[in-house]
C-alpha cells in the first residue's frame, strides 16, 4: 500500500478536506482506498459518514497494540473507501506511550495488515506530537496542504525540522513530494502571491490543482459527505476530480 501522510502542524488548512475527498474521489475511479484517521477530533472520520457511537475498535486500540487493524477497519457508505476511525480516546494516547519503547514505531508496525489496499491517506492532527511522528514513521509520502491566505508558511519550517529528524532516525525513505495549495480565492492578490511563494520554495512538489474556497465544498463534511458525492457539479468536486488524477499519476502509475 503506497502510504501518504497528509501533515500539517497549523490548524484548518484542509487536511481532513483532502483525505476525505481524494479518498472518496479515487475510489470512485476504481482504487481500493483507506482514510487512517490520527486525528483524536475524527473528522476524517464523520467526514466520511461514519458513526462514532457504533465505533468498537479504533486507531486508538491499534496504536496501543490491543487490537489489529483488520479488526478496527470500517467500510464506508462509498465506493471503494476503507476507514480506520479516531474517537476522542485517541487523545490520551500520547500520554500513555509517553514511556513506551519504541513508541514512534506503532503504526508502522501494523503497516503490513493493510497492504491489500492500493493507497492510504493518514489524517495527521494539527501538531508534531507522537501520533504525527507515527504518521510519519509509518509513510512513504507526505502531503502537505498549505492555504492561499496570509502566515500561510507559519509554521511549516517546523515541520519540515521534524520530518528532517524522521528521516534521519526513524525512517529513511519518507519523502516531501507532495504540496496541495488550498482555501484560494481568484479575487485577491495574496492568494496568488501565496501560491507564488509555496511554489518557488517547494518547486516540483507542489500539484498544480488548486483547491478553491468553495461554499459546497465546506458544507459536504455537515452532510457526511465527500463534495463528490454531495455535489459533483460544484467546482470543489471539480478540483478533487484533477487531483485525484495527478495523485494517480505521481504516486499510483505502475512501476512507481
Amino acid at each position: 500500500m503506497k502510504t501518504v501522510a497528509v501533515a500539517n502542524q497549523k490548524g484548518g488548512v484542509g487536511k481532513t478536506t483532502c483525505c476525505v475527498n481524494l479518498a472518496a474521489e479515487l475510489g470512485r475511479q476504481g482504487k481500493k482506498v483507506l482514510v487512517l484517521d490520527i486525528d483524536p477530533q475524527g473528522n476524517s472520520t464523520s467526514g466520511l459518514g461514519v458513526d462514532v457511537a457504533n465505533i468498537k475498535n479504533s486507531m486508538y486500540h491499534v496504536i496501543l497494540d490491543e487490537v489489529s487493524p483488520t479488526n478496527a477497519i470500517i467500510q464506508s457508505s462509498w465506493e471503494g473507501v476503507w476507514v480506520l476511525p479516531a474517537t476522542l480516546d485517541l487523545a490520551g494516547s500520547e500520554v500513555e506511550l509517553a514511556g513506551v519503547m519504541s513508541r514512534e514505531t506503532r503504526l508502522a508496525r501494523h503497516m503490513n495488515a493493510m497492504k491489500d489496499f492500493d493507497i492510504g491517506f493518514i489524517d495527521c492532527p494539527p501538531s508534531l506530537g507522537l501520533l504525527t511522528v507515527n504518521a510519519l514513521v509509518a509513510s512513504d509520502s507526505l502531503m502537505v496542504p498549505i492555504q492561499c491566505e496570509y502566515y500561510a508558511l507559519e509554521g511549516v519550517g517546523q515541520l519540515m525540522r521534524t520530518v528532517s529528524l524522521v528521516q534521519r532516525y526513524l525512517n529513511e525513505n519518507l519523502k516531501l513530494d507532495g504540496v496541495v495549495l488550498t482555501m484560494f480565492d481568484t479575487r485577491t492578490n495574496l492568494s496568488r502571491e501565496v501560491a507564488d511563494e509555496v511554489k518557488n520554495q517547494f518547486k516540483e512538489a507542489v500539484f498544480d490543482t488548486i483547491i478553491p474556497r468553495n461554499v459546497r465544498l465546506s458544507e459536504a463534511p455537515s452532510y457526511g459527505k465527500p463534495i463528490c458525492y454531495y455535489d459533483s457539479g460544484s467546482a470543489g468536486a471539480a478540483a478533487f476530480r484533477n487531483l485525484a488524477e495527478e495523485v494517480q499519476d505521481r504516486w499510483l502509475a505502475q512501476g512507481r
